[in-house]
């Protein structure tokens, strides 16, 4: 409102031109935070709640997992289970849990060569029983 009582036009959003003032200091702390994500990107990627139940089956559809440790920039154990493109933060103490990662980070044995022993034990059978 003006001194007598008018009201003028507000100009519209089109026409209003902004202008950033961008510092040394805004420069650097810009800089600074970048970095920051680029070396650490699990910085913000922390559990902060984990669930002590987990419901039945929901380990069948786990496509992968993580294993959050108390240690660093997060302050929590949990077992991270990532289900179709869904993060899920469950507690590492759950049995069924401990169990299910016990089995995936389970090494595969190496079986001995059973048919080439089987097939040396023919052939010296063979040689004892023609020769």
């Amino acid at each position: 409102m003006t001194s007598r009582g008018h009201f003028q036009p507000q100009p519209s959003l089109d026409s209003v031109k902004y202008s950033y003032d961008l510092s040394p200091s805004y420069l650097l702390f810009l800089t600074l935070l970048l970095l920051f994500l680029a070396l650490f990107p699990g910085a913000f990627n922390c559990c902060t709640k984990i669930s002590d139940e987990i419901p039945k089956g929901i380990l069948r559809r786990v496509e992968r997992f993580e294993i959050q440790k108390a240690d660093g920039l997060c302050h929590l154990e949990a077992v991270i289970l990532y289900i179709e493109g869904r993060k899920f933060c469950v507690s590492p103490r759950i049995r069924k849990v401990k169990k299910w990662m016990k089995n995936k980070h389970r090494i595969p044995r190496k079986k001995p060569h059973g048919r080439k022993q089987r097939r040396i034990r023919i052939i010296k059978r063979k040689e004892t029983v023609t020769g």
